[in-house]
């Protein structure tokens, strides 16, 4: 027993001669693993009691316990001394400014969508467009009645969408403030709500609010209930429409094809052909040169080898159209156009599925190519 009190003594001697010298608080873990760690000097010692007698081990474990504590408040105590010295020196050398600016998180990109947008909007902006918004819940009297599309027409058949129960309060927020005097349907046929199918019932809010003349564009998202691999039954579609005297084709002609040059940043060749809409009169499609290939490629996976792609219906605004929007058509003419956002985003930035706009895969965007 006489030969542990020595060894003990020994222990807090060395222990308490190595801690007063410890610089840092890496070194002073150092020496807790060289004491008190599982091949350490004291926990050697306490596998040192099996070779006493029985009647000593009590005593002598009690003595190891009350060092090892002993040891412990030394080292606890040290290491808040040390720790404070060490904020401290760091605080003199490494000092925030605080007028500096913040170094957060830096802002992010548009979305293709989203930037495809804002370029085409600036485009026709700088062509004295202005923009105007509406609902994306409509009424199917500004949805399909104003635009020549009765309940019973055939086109309807491609847009008849995402409709609501119909409410005792359906006429509640109907825009009635929008309907010019005199105008036809003032006294609604159809108060029924659904999803917009197209940005055009903006166009008749705004001749109603706006009168002529008028040149705007209406972005927005617009809902289809289509469901195959190639469509979404949300997607984003932006018109315009122009209303004055005297207005031609070669006007909405020259503008769409400054619009596309504009967009793309090049000269493309374009082609006009007929179709047909029930709101427009005549009624034309624009198809511009396939911007992957110019038409070389026969196996162009964007224009299948036609060298053409269709990009915006367009057409001289219908006169019903223009007297559902409270304009006498007898004075003012018009002509209206239409394009998809998402559409005119992959073929500029060269996606090559729509499902990349939706499934937020961002490292697709940045590389480039297909992640």
């Amino acid at each position: 027993m006489s030969d542990l009190k020595t060894q003990v003594e020994e222990v807090r001697g060395s222990f308490n001669s190595a801690i007063e010298s410890v610089p840092t608080t890496d070194a002073l873990q150092e020496l807790r693993v060289r004491y008190l760690g599982k091949k350490g000097v004291l926990t050697s010692l306490l596998k040192s009691l099996g070779g006493l007698p029985p009647e000593e081990r009590p005593l002598a474990g009690e003595t190891l316990n009350s060092l090892r504590d002993e040891l412990e408040k030394k080292f606890e105590s040290r290491k808040l001394a040390l720790l404070g010295a060490e904020n401290e020196a760091a605080e003199a050398t490494d000092w925030v400014d605080v007028t500096l600016p913040s170094r957060g998180r830096p802002w992010g990109a548009f979305h293709p969508v989203a930037q495809t947008m804002h370029e085409i909007v600036s485009i026709m902006q700088g062509l004295g467009y202005s923009v105007v918004l509406g609902p994306e819940i409509e009424e199917d009297y500004y949805n399909f009645e104003c635009l020549n599309m009765p309940s019973w027409h055939p086109a309807r058949d491609m847009q008849d969408t995402f409709y609501f129960p119909d409410f005792p309060d359906a006429d509640a927020g109907s825009g009635a403030a929008d309907t010019a005097p005199g105008a036809p349907g003032a006294e609604k046929s159809s108060k029924r709500r659904l999803l917009r199918t197209h940005t055009s019932p903006v166009e008749i809010r705004a001749m109603r609010r706006y009168g002529a003349p008028l040149r705007i564009v209406c972005p927005g998202k617009v809902y289809r209930r289509d469901n195959d691999p190639t469509h979404s039954p949300m997607f984003n579609q932006l018109e315009g429409l122009l209303v004055d005297e005297g207005v031609s084709f070669s006007v909405l002609k020259g503008s769409l094809i400054e619009l596309m040059n504009g967009f793309f940043g090049r000269e493309l060749k374009s082609r006009f052909r007929a179709s047909y809409f029930p709101f427009t009169e005549p009624s034309m499609e624009l198809d511009i040169e396939c911007v992957e290939c110019g038409g070389k490629n026969p196996n162009c996976r964007i224009c299948k080898g036609t060298g053409w792609l269709e990009v915006c219906g367009m057409g001289m605004t219908h006169p019903f159209v223009i007297r559902a929007g409270g304009i006498d058509p007898e004075k003012y003419n018009g002509f209206a156009f239409g394009m998809g956002l998402d559409r005119m985003a992959m073929l500029k930035y060269g996606i090559n599925d729509l499902r990349y706009l939706f499934n937020g895969n961002v490292s697709y965007f940045l590389s480039g190519r297909d992640a």
